[in-house]
């Protein structure tokens, strides 16, 4: 039994010696050079005084004096002034960046032309409605075959209504007119206009001497019957409306745009549609109107955009495949989104500079779009940041304690 345990002590010995072992070696391999990637560079201790004190696992955390680290079993590691940016930049060996996969894009000025891709289903052009009403009491004596959902040409008949207050009022005027005063027939005349009766009807029966006594509905625009409301044998009221036609020379497209997109559309905005009832074809328009409500489950916009239709083509109901193209706006800093890094508290990117050093640099964002991202502030024209890796540096910047500029004001000082 003594010997069992003897053997586990000595096993164990050696397992530790191996661990302490091999710790020495790799440290000995980095102080020399070897196989070192990632270093940050700074200044020897004696290069200024002492900014703050910081533990390397909580580097956000400042310390105004040194001490062991209230985190970890261990010493915390000053952060002293430097003339130099190199107190706040990773190196890395240069021969090594293509081996860490590092790709870089350069901070480029111009105008953001960006565009929106949404989706919008037509619908019929409200302006453009034309309402059809009874001018004067009367009977149905004829409906044409019409129904609701049909497609009229301009001036269709729908309806032929006997009028009996017309009979007398042409009958009185036929009179007059034989008797050469042109007072007289002017007042009769202008009674036929009083009872409704249109002006072409009212010189059809000056001109042929014949009473017509029966008034036609017809459709002033060309589009869909929308509503009709006659029967044949029923007696219609004065101002009663009796059917409804939406023209189709241009409809609406119905477009739900997402809320954080909503300060980039503006009315007269240029739009392209294309639907996939007509393969290939695309259709331009202009946006008519940003209605002011907003839906509460979508979170989207309602953005009216107004096509010309001039065949006829384009049905109500149809969906679309939308793309806002934007107003030329000025001109302005941009870089790949994918350089850019949110953390939720910050936004950066790691900005490359000479002889291997990368230096996190916080930014102010604006607009996205099209795999690009607007930088307000934080950056100048002509600097290279990394699009690829860069989550790599930042992670070793954080560990080290190198963060933005604008995180290293003394004033966050922990006592």
């Amino acid at each position: 039994m003594k010997l069992a345990w003897n053997a586990v002590w000595l096993a164990s010995a050696a397992l530790v010696l191996g661990v302490t072992a091999g710790y020495w070696f790799a440290q000995q391999r980095l102080g020399s050079g070897e196989g070192a990637v990632i270093e940050p560079s700074r200044n020897a201790p004696d290069a200024g005084k002492a900014l703050y004190w910081y533990d390397p696992m909580y580097p956000q955390q400042k310390f105004d004096k040194p001490g062991k680290s209230p985190f970890m079993d261990m010493q915390l590691v000053p952060r002293y002034a430097s003339a130099t940016s190199d107190r706040a930049a990773v190196s890395i060996d240069p021969g090594l960046t293509q081996n860490l996969g590092l790709r870089f894009a350069t901070v480029t000025r111009g105008v953001f032309d960006s565009s929106l891709d949404v989706s919008g289903v037509l619908t019929f052009n409200e302006r453009d409605v034309a309402v059809i009403q009874a001018r004067t009491p009367g009977f149905v004596e004829r409906v044409y075959a019409h129904a609701p959902g049909d497609v009229l040409k301009a001036n269709a008949a729908l309806a032929d209504i006997l009028v009996p207050e017309w009979a007398a009022a042409q009958t009185e005027f036929l009179a007059l007119k034989g008797f050469g005063d042109s007072e007289l027939l002017a007042a009769a005349r202008q009674r036929l206009r009083r009872t409704g009766m249109p002006a072409a009807l009212i010189a059809q029966v000056e001109r042929n001497g014949k009473v017509q006594p029966h008034l036609t509905l017809t459709s002033p625009i060309a589009g869909v019957l929308q509503v009709l409301n006659v029967r044949t044998g029923m007696t219609v009221a004065a101002g009663e409306t009796l059917a409804t036609v939406n023209g189709l020379s241009s409809v609406w497209l119905a477009v739900a745009v997402p809320e954080s997109e909503a300060g980039s559309i503006s009315v007269g905005q240029t739009v392209e549609a294309q639907f996939p009832a007509f393969a290939g074809i695309k259709i331009n328009g202009k946006v008519s109107a940003i209605l002011p409500q907003t839906n509460a489950d979508s979170r989207t916009l309602q953005v009216r955009v107004e096509l010309p239709n001039p065949d006829e083509r384009l049905r109500p109901g149809l969906t679309a495949q939308v793309r806002l193209h934007p107003t030329t706006g000025p001109s302005q800093l941009w870089v790949p989104s994918e350089a850019v890094i949110r953390t939720g508290r910050r936004t950066l990117v790691m900005l490359a500079e000479d002889a291997g050093r990368y230096r996190p640099v916080q930014v102010q964002t604006g607009q996205e779009s099209d795999g690009r991202t607007a930088i307000v502030a934080g950056l100048e024209e002509g600097q290279k940041v990394v699009t690829s890796g860069q989550f790599l540096l930042d992670s070793e910047a954080r560990l080290k304690g190198i963060v933005s500029g604008s995180e290293e004001e003394p004033s966050g000082v922990q006592p």
